[in-house]
C-alpha cells in the first residue's frame, strides 16, 4: 500500500525522497524491520491473550527429558508469525504482482488449515486435531491454485535475451522477449535448465500442465508437512525456516535482476524481485518469533505456524525455479520426514517378519532420537541450525558449482 502511496506522491508532487520506495532493497529492508518489530512487540500481548483463553499445549508423555514441564505453554503462536508476514507485505510489496498474490493465498490458506487443527486440539479437546484427509485436501487445493496460476498466468514468464544488439539513444542494448516456459534449475549441472514440456514430449503441451501441477501439489504438501514434523522442540522449525527463507531471498533477488542473472547465467524472471520483500518479512517474522520460542519456549507456533512456514517456502522455491534444490536447501525437513517414514516402515516390516516391531531410531522424528540419547534440546537445535546454514551455503554455491 505504501508503495502506491509514495509512487503517487512522486508522480504528482515530485516529493523528495518518495522515490526510495521504488527500490526493492529499501522495501525489503523495511519489511524485515517492521516484521521483526510486529512479532516482538505484539508477541507478549498475543501470549498473554492465549494464556487468558487457556490455549495451552496438551503434552503426550513420550518419556522425553523436560517434556512435561512444557504442559500448558501457549500454542497457536503461529498467529504472531502470520501477522509479522502479512502486515509488512501488504504495506511494502506491490499487490498487483502475481507471485505476491500467490504467496498471500498460500500463507492465509495454510495458516487457516493449521488454525483449524490447533483449534480442534485446544478447544474441542481432541488430541488428533483436524482429520488428516481434510489437511491433505486443503494442501492439495492450495497446490492446485499455485500450480495452475504459475503454469497459465501470462505474468509468469522468463526473459530470454538474444545475441543481437541494437543501438538505442546512443546505447547498445540486447533484444529480448518474455516467454511462457516451464523451465527450472537443476543444481550442479553445467547446462542446468530443465524444461518440463520437453522432458514429457509424449504427453504433448496440452497435457504437460497436469504433471506440472501435480509436482507443485506434491512439493507444497511435502514441505509443509516437513516443517510441521520439524516443529517438535523449541526454536527448531522457526530457526531452520529463517535460514531457508534468507537463502531463497538471495535467489529471488539474483534471478529478478538483469545484471546478476546474466553474470551468473541463471534464469532471469521478470517481476520476481517483489518476492524478496515477502522473503525478508518471512525471515523477520521467524526471528521475531524466536524471541519467545527459543529455549525455554514461552509459546509454540502450532500447526498455525508450521504448515504456513513450509507452504511459503515451497511456493517461493517453485516461483524462483529452484524446486529441484529443495532436497538440499530443505535438507533438515527432508531428513525429519524420512526418519518418520523409515521408522514406521521398518517397524511394520520387522513386526510382520519377526512377530515384533523393531526400530531404527530410539524415537522419530530425528530430533526426538537425539533427545533420547540425552542431548539437551538447545544443543540439538543449535547443531541442526549449523547443518541448515551449511546446506544453505552449499545451495548458494550451486550458482557456480556446475
Amino acid at each position: 500500500m505504501l508503495y502506491y502511496f509514495f509512487d503517487y506522491l512522486q508522480r504528482e508532487f515530485n516529493l523528495v525522497g518518495a522515490g526510495v520506495f521504488q527500490y526493492i532493497s529499501f522495501r525489503a529492508g523495511m519489511a524485515a524491520v517492521i516484521s521483526l518489530f510486529i512479532t516482538i512487540s505484539l508477541g507478549k500481548q498475543i501470549i498473554n491473550m492465549l494464556r487468558k483463553k487457556q490455549v495451552g499445549e496438551t503434552i503426550r508423555d513420550l518419556g522425553l527429558h523436560g517434556q512435561m514441564e512444557k504442559k500448558g505453554t501457549p500454542t497457536m503462536g503461529g498467529l504472531m508469525i502470520l501477522s509479522g508476514i502479512l502486515v509488512p507485505v501488504l504495506l511494502f510489496a506491490r499487490l498487483d504482482n502475481v507471485y505476491v498474490v500467490l504467496l498471500l493465498v498460500a500463507t492465509i490458506g495454510l495458516g487457516l488449515i493449521g488454525f483449524m487443527d490447533d483449534y480442534i486440539k485446544v478447544f474441542k479437546k481432541n488430541k488428533k486435531g483436524l482429520a488428516g484427509k481434510f489437511k491433505i485436501v486443503g494442501q492439495i487445493t492450495i497446490g492446485l491454485i499455485v500450480g495452475l496460476t504459475l503454469y497459465f498466468n501470462d505474468g509468469v514468464v522468463i526473459r530470454e535475451y538474444s545475441d543481437e544488439v541494437i543501438a538505442q539513444d546512443g546505447e547498445v542494448v540486447r533484444t529480448y522477449q518474455d516467454v511462457k516456459s516451464t523451465k527450472t534449475t537443476v543444481p550442479f549441472l553445467k547446462n542446468n535448465e530443465l524444461d518440463y514440456d520437453k522432458i514429457l514430449p509424449f504427453l504433448g503441451h496440452d497435457l504437460t500442465w497436469i504433471i506440472y501441477v501435480l509436482i507443485v501439489i506434491f512439493i507444497i504438501t511435502a514441505v509443509s508437512n516437513g516443517a510441521n514434523i520439524t516443529d517438535g522442540i523449541d526454536g527448531l522449525a522457526a530457526g531452520t525456516s529463517a535460514i531457508i527463507g534468507l537463502t531463497l531471498a538471495i535467489f529471488a533477488y539474483l534471478s529478478g535482476r538483469v545484471d546478476f542473472s546474466e553474470y551468473l547465467d541463471i534464469l532471469h524472471i521478470p517481476n520476481l524481485g517483489e518476492v524478496v520483500i515477502f522473503c525478508t518479512a518471512f525471515v523477520g517474522a521467524c526471528i521475531g518469533f524466536l524471541w519467545y520460542n527459543s529455549y525455554p519456549a514461552q509459546v509454540f507456533m502450532g500447526d498455525t505456524g508450521s504448515l504456513a512456514l513450509g507452504g511459503i517456502i515451497a511456493v517461493i522455491a517453485v516461483a524462483v525455479r529452484k524446486e529441484l534444490m529443495i532436497p538440499l536447501l530443505c535438507g533438515i525437513f527432508l531428513v525429519e520426514n524420512l526418519s518418520v517414514v523409515m521408522q514406521v516402515a521398518y517397524f511394520k516390516y520387522t513386526r510382520k517378519k519377526y512377530g515384533e516391531g523393531r526400530r531404527i531410531f530410539r524415537m522419530a522424528p530425528l530430533h526426538h532420537h537425539y533427545q533420547k540419547v540425552e542431548l539437551h534440546e538447545s544443543k540439538i537445535v543449535t547443531r541442526f541450525w549449523i547443518v541448515g546454514i551449511l546446506l544453505a551455503i552449499l545451495s548458494l554455491a550451486t550458482l557456480k558449482l556446475r
